[in-house]
C-alpha cells in the first residue's frame, strides 16, 4: 500500500484483543518517531513504553477506564520536558558536536541565543512549547504503526499529574502529554471498525492562495 492507502486503513481503534504486538514492529514504531522533526533539533520530549499488565490496569482509571488501554498489547506515553534549561540545551549541543566530530564553538552563537530566549520565558511557556513537540511524535508514531499494520488509538484523554505520579515523571523533569496504545483491532467488539472513514470535503480543507 501506498501511504494515503495506509492512512485509510488506519482508524482510532476502540476496542483491541490482547494480542501483543512483535518487537521488531515496536521497534520500528519508534525508531520512526526519533526520526520526527522538533524546533531547533531539541527533541525536549521522550516516550516511556509500557507493556506491563498490571502497570496498565493502573493508568486505565486516570485515563476513564478506555477499553484500549488495558486490551493494548503497549502504551507509548509521550512526556515532555517541564522546562529548557541551560544544561538540557548544552547538552544537547555537546552531543551534536561530539557525534559530529565538530568543534564545541561551531554553532555557539546560536546556542546561547536559544539559552537567552528561554531564559525571558515562563516554565509553563517552555512546556507548552515541548508539548507541541511530542506532538509532532505522536503523528510520526501514529503513522509508523499503521505502516507496520499495528492498530494504534492517540489519546489525550487522561489526567496527566495523576499519570506523572504514576510513573515518577516530575523527577525527571518531564510531564505526560499524549498516550498511543499499540495493539490489534477486535472486529467483533469494535463499533468503529467497519464505518467509513469521514474527512472534511478537499474543497474546504485547503485554501490555495496564488
Amino acid at each position: 500500500m501506498n501511504l494515503a492507502e495506509i492512512l485509510n486503513w488506519r482508524y482510532a481503534t476502540k476496542a483491541m484483543t490482547n494480542q501483543e504486538v512483535p518487537a521488531n514492529k515496536t521497534n520500528a514504531i519508534i525508531n520512526v518517531t526519533l526520526l520526527c522533526p522538533s524546533s531547533s533539533g531539541l527533541q525536549p520530549f521522550k516516550i516511556i513504553l509500557i507493556c506491563n499488565k498490571e502497570l496498565k490496569e493502573k493508568i486505565s482509571p486516570i485515563a476513564i477506564n478506555q477499553p484500549v488501554i488495558e486490551h493494548s498489547s503497549h502504551l507509548m506515553v509521550f512526556a515532555s520536558w517541564d522546562s529548557y534549561t541551560e544544561e538540557r540545551i548544552n547538552h544537547h549541543f555537546n552531543y551534536i558536536y561530539k557525534e559530529r566530530g565538530m568543534p564545541d564553538s561551531t554553532t555557539d552563537d546560536y546556542r546561547k541565543m536559544l539559552i537567552a530566549l528561554f531564559k525571558k520565558q515562563t516554565s509553563e511557556r517552555h512546556f507548552q512549547h515541548a508539548a507541541k513537540q511530542s506532538y509532532i511524535g505522536l503523528g510520526y508514531a501514529t503513522i509508523a504503526a499503521a505502516n507496520e499494520e499495528v492498530d494504534a488509538t492517540p489519546m489525550k484523554g487522561f489526567n496527566p499529574e495523576a499519570l506523572d505520579e504514576l510513573l515518577g515523571l516530575k523527577t525527571q523533569g518531564l510531564k505526560s502529554t499524549a498516550i498511543l496504545a499499540l495493539g490489534y483491532r477486535d472486529i467483533k467488539a469494535d463499533w468503529l471498525v467497519k464505518l467509513k472513514k469521514v474527512r472534511e470535503p478537499l474543497s474546504e480543507f485547503l485554501a490555495i492562495l496564488k
